[in-house]
């Protein structure tokens, strides 16, 4: 899952990046809000963290500048603000849930987790197909009751395309999702990564439309 972090606070940033990286996250640093509104109507993201206090320009402005223009995508506000009317201007503004500094990062991780989830209308957060589990909130990936040792590669792959269970989805696609803005997004590897999780999880698991994408038919 691929998520634009909006902060301007150079420390936080990067502690926010490191924990969500070492959870198999990929994540983009904006530093200010011009950068951010740009990224945000340009890349696909899952999710994005939006800081209200960016310079240059101010974290609702973008997020409202966001909605008009149609980006659906999710977005977890943070703010230095302890009035409750901030909270509520941003969530009006278009914000789907919010965090006031100082926080936990722990908080951080379960609420990006629920957002994605109920993104992709579920409330589980454990995916099963057949005799293959994956339990979102550590990565924890189960075959017959047996863990599988996968790469954070694989793992960004198989987690998109569960959280898109049911749904086609292609190379390119997948390739947006698993790489960084200045990554080498090779749509290519996505083929060598998607045959080695059915080495690994089963052959029937992940299902390919030909010249189209991949596909898990049915998650529990």
């Amino acid at each position: 899952m691929r998520i634009l972090l909006a902060e301007d606070e150079h420390v936080l940033a990067d502690q926010i990046k490191s924990v969500l990286k070492s959870e198999g996250r990929v994540v983009d640093i904006a530093g200010d809000g011009v950068e951010a509104q740009f990224l945000g109507e340009t890349e696909p993201y899952d999710l994005i963290i939006l800081d209200i206090g960016l310079p240059q320009r101010d974290g609702l402005t973008v997020l409202k500048s966001w909605r008009a223009n149609g980006i659906e995508t999710p977005v977890l506000i943070l703010t230095a603000r302890d009035g409750w009317s901030d909270r509520v201007d941003g969530l009006d503004a278009g914000g789907d849930d919010y965090l006031t500094k100082p926080f936990h990062m722990p908080e951080l991780s379960a609420r990006i987790r629920a957002m994605i989830r109920r993104q992709s209308g579920r409330a589980n957060p454990v995916f099963c197909k057949d005799n293959v589990s994956f339990d979102s909130r550590n990565n924890q990936v189960m075959v017959g009751g047996m863990p599988a040792s996968l790469t954070s590669q694989e793992i960004a792959v198989l987690s998109y395309l569960f959280h898109n269970s049911g749904r086609l989805v292609s190379r390119t696609e997948l390739s947006e999702h698993i790489y960084q803005y200045d990554g080498d997004r090779d749509s290519n590897t996505i083929a060598v990564f998607v045959n080695r999780l059915r080495k690994k999880l089963g052959n029937d698991l992940i299902e390919t439309v030909r010249g189209r994408g991949y596909v898990i038919k049915a998650a529990a």
